[in-house]
Parts: C-alpha cells; structure tokens; sequence
C-alpha cells in the first residue's frame, strides 16, 4: 500500500495535480496548515501534532516507547493508532468481516467489540452499536473545526475512531472505527 506523509505548509499555498484520481483536503490542525492527498484508497490523514502530548497525558496498562510501536504496528496502523489518523473509507477487508468472533485492539490485543453488535452503516468502516464494557475510553476531540467524541483503547490508548448519535437501537451509538486499528478473532479458531 502507499502512502503519502503528511506536508507541513509555512503559508496558505495554492495546489494544483493534473493526476485523475487524486484528490487534494487541505484543513487547519492547531496552527499548522496540512494538506492530504489522497489516491484512491490508499492514504490516510495524519495532522494532529498534539497526539504525543494527548497520549503523554495519560496512563494505560499497556505502555510502550514510540520506538516499541514503531515496530509493533505497520505503518498505516502508526498512523492512525498513534497519530490519530483515519483509514480511508472503504479500505479495510475488516468492514465485511460478518463470521461470529472478536475484534480486538492492534495495538495490545485488548477485545473491543463481537461480531453480534457490528453492523453496516454506509459510511466505509466498520461500525459498531456497543464495545465490551471497559474496553474502550473516551475523549472529545475538536480537530478539524468540529468537535466529536473520540473512542480509544482503554488498555493501551490506540485511537480507534469516533462514537456518532446515529445508530442503532437499544444504544442509539455508531462506533464508528478504523479497521487497520482492529484484529479479528474468528469464534472457535476457525478460519
């Protein structure tokens, strides 16, 4: 997979691509101006330069050095898990994964959420309506001119996504997660 890394621009820059199926976001994270380009499905966003302050800032039971991470997840799971990046839609063979099991966390292994409480919402990654209890914590993020509760791993503080007031009965909750940041365990160990 490729992927591009994220751009600092000292100034408001005009952008120009001649390339078809390139497709250019430019938005404000802090007082950096970022931009991602993204071809097809195969980037992702990374521009929050807060995030090793956020994860600083608190204490999980699973800790690791960013060297220890680095070599623990791919490079797009970094991205997302520890740099609060997103997966573009539609990327991840987890979001139509339906077999009965457990999706747990990337990072440490930490079971998320089963497969009766996944469902398809339309969005591109994979959605949940309730995680195990304990599993994952919560944050609110303003990124992005917006604000949105963000949901991360209560184990090892992997960001994993956002929680929307848009789902299903009885909760009403999307969790709505990157799939790089999942693992699936199929029930029974079957494959």
């Amino acid at each position: 997979m490729s992927v591009l890394k994220r751009t600092e621009l000292a100034a408001p820059t005009a952008i120009a691509t001649t390339h078809p199926s390139a497709a250019i976001s430019c938005h404000r994270s802090s007082e950096r101006k970022c931009f991602s380009v993204v071809w097809g499905l195969q980037a992702y966003k990374d521009c929050t330069p807060a995030t090793e302050a956020t994860l600083a800032d608190h204490s999980y039971p699973v800790a690791r050095t960013d060297e220890e991470w680095r070599e623990r997840l791919t490079r797009e799971q970094y991205a997302v898990m520890r740099r609060h990046g997103t997966e573009a839609p539609g990327s991840c063979a987890l979001l139509y994964e339906k077999r009965p099991g457990t999706f747990t966390c990337a990072g440490c292994d930490t079971p998320l959420f089963n497969n009766t409480v996944k469902f398809e919402s339309g969005t591109g990654w994979p959605s949940f309506s309730t995680p195990i209890p304990g599993a994952l914590g919560e944050t609110v993020d303003k990124s992005h001119g917006m604000v949105r509760t963000e949901c991360h791993c209560a184990t090892c503080g992997s960001h994993m996504g956002h929680i929307f007031p848009d789902g299903p009965p009885p909760t009403g909750l999307r969790y709505c997660i990157n799939g790089v940041a999942l693992n699936f365990t199929p029930a029974g160990g079957e494959n």
